[in-house]
């Protein structure tokens, strides 16, 4: 198939005498022409006056990189390219990182976006016409367009050959046990040998459309096209982010990811870090919902990776693991973005918990935002196995200091540090709190 794309790409560089490039709709790049840097002699740069590198640095690094940046994105995005019917001339922004102009064909398959063809404008393309009110576009731009169609139409076949693994592996995880029994034999023909494993599943959450879309694609943008890097078999969005979770809006990116060894689980984290770089991974700061500022608070999305599997019979156990995984590294920052099942430690534990309506009554005071310091100095004392030089040390303060904290910790709680049991709640209470 890249092999197509390749050759398609190549028909309209060749068609236009320009280097072009081909991206999916969330700027991945699939193929791409070669550039002729002879055009951008030193000579030439002293005859013109010119102080452009010989080289688009926007285009270098998506290259380099595969993808281009959300920053890139945005920009691009802001021309109206997702809506798009036909080619647009986007002009140079030396401030923005753009140093050469671009002309963006849209690869579209039945009025729906599927990516964008990329040519470079170092200004030989300049009085090539697009068309509109004023006539036709050029004879050489409409035959790109044909080209540019053919693309989307494998790309469509492709966007939908994904989606319906990701109906499969939605059916698996969530499904009635009848409707789970079906989606596995059909992942198991789907996926053939990688079915047999090892796998393991990615969650990411949040996770939502990007602002780019179009509200007449939102549903199909998140369906179909979802990002699926290399190493992942199959992924879909699933509602809710747990079963401790209240129910609400947010959503969840769920990747079945093939490993090559069941105790190697890397193959796993750098698909999740490939996904957390996606826009709809990018989701603005969430609070924390204790108000003790034992929280985050930091915005984007988070990833968790559950123990390996041997094939698809305890995905569905999998999954919860998964997404406790997530939420343990947005609660705590020691963790994220990535953490790994094996590795979030009374996580496991406290995110299998049904949702509270709030903290234990015992520790309610203690979690107010005036004592956010004395959370912290509980929390860290805790950490530390009640070890009160390891205690001050971390936290950089006199142990007189953390003594009196701990003094105002027992007055707030009512509970005895001294005693195991109370220091087994306040520090399952703290950590909860996180989640």
């Amino acid at each position: 198939m890249l092999d197509d794309y390749q050759q398609l790409v190549d028909e309209i560089s060749a068609a236009l005498g320009a280097p072009a490039t081909l991206e999916n709709r969330d700027f991945g790049l699939i193929a791409f022409g070669a550039q002729d840097s002879g055009r951008y002699s030193d000579e030439a740069d002293e005859a013109d006056g010119a102080d452009e590198p010989a080289l688009d640095p926007v285009r270098t690094r998506s290259i380099l990189r595969r993808r281009s940046t959300a920053a890139v994105r945005a920009w691009f995005e802001g021309f109206g390219i997702a809506r798009a019917q036909a080619p647009l001339r986007i002009p140079p922004d030396p401030g923005a990182g753009v140093f050469m102009g671009r002309i963006c064909l849209p690869v579209r398959h039945r009025g729906v976006v599927h990516g964008y063809v990329w040519l470079l404008d170092d200004g030989h393309l300049s009085d090539l016409e697009l068309g509109g009110p004023a006539g036709p576009p050029d004879p050489r731009l409409a035959r790109a367009m044909e080209t540019a169609a053919r693309i989307g139409a494998l790309l469509a076949s492709e966007a939908r050959a994904d989606e319906e693994l990701g109906r499969m592996l939605r059916d698996l995880l969530t499904g009635e046990p009848g409707g789970r029994d079906t989606a596995r034999t059909a992942l198991r023909a789907a996926l053939r040998g990688a079915a047999d494993g090892p796998l393991a599943l990615v969650a990411v959450t949040p996770w939502a459309p990007g602002d780019g879309a179009d509200a007449a694609d939102a549903v199909d943008y998140r369906s179909a096209r979802l990002p699926s890097p290399p190493g992942v078999a199959a992924v879909c969005v699933l509602a809710g982010a747990g079963p401790a979770v209240p129910a609400g809006p947010m959503t969840s990116l769920a990747a079945l990811v093939r490993l090559r060894a069941s105790t190697a689980l890397d193959p796993a984290r750098t698909a999740a870090e490939h996904l957390l770089r996606s826009p709809e991974a990018a989701a603005p700061a969430t609070a924390s919902g204790s108000g003790s500022g034992a929280g985050t608070g930091r915005g984007g999305g988070f990833a968790g990776v559950s123990e390996p599997r041997r094939g698809l019979d305890d995905l569905p156990a999998a999954w919860p693991e998964a997404l406790a995984a997530a939420r343990a590294a947005r609660a705590d920052p020691r963790l994220g973005p990535v953490a790994e099942w094996s590795a979030i430690g009374p996580y496991r534990l406290l995110a299998a918990l049904p949702a509270r309506t709030g903290p234990d009554p015992a520790v309610r005071a203690l979690l107010a935002p005036s004592h956010a310091e004395l959370a912290r100095t509980a929390e860290a004392f805790l950490d530390c196995a009640g070890q009160a030089s390891r205690t001050a040390q971390a936290l950089g303060i006199h142990r007189q200091t953390l003594y009196y904290r701990l003094s105002r910790v027992e007055q707030l709680t009512g509970l005895d540090l001294d005693a195991g049991e109370d220091r087994l709640l306040l520090h399952m209470a703290l950590k909860s709190a996180r989640l």
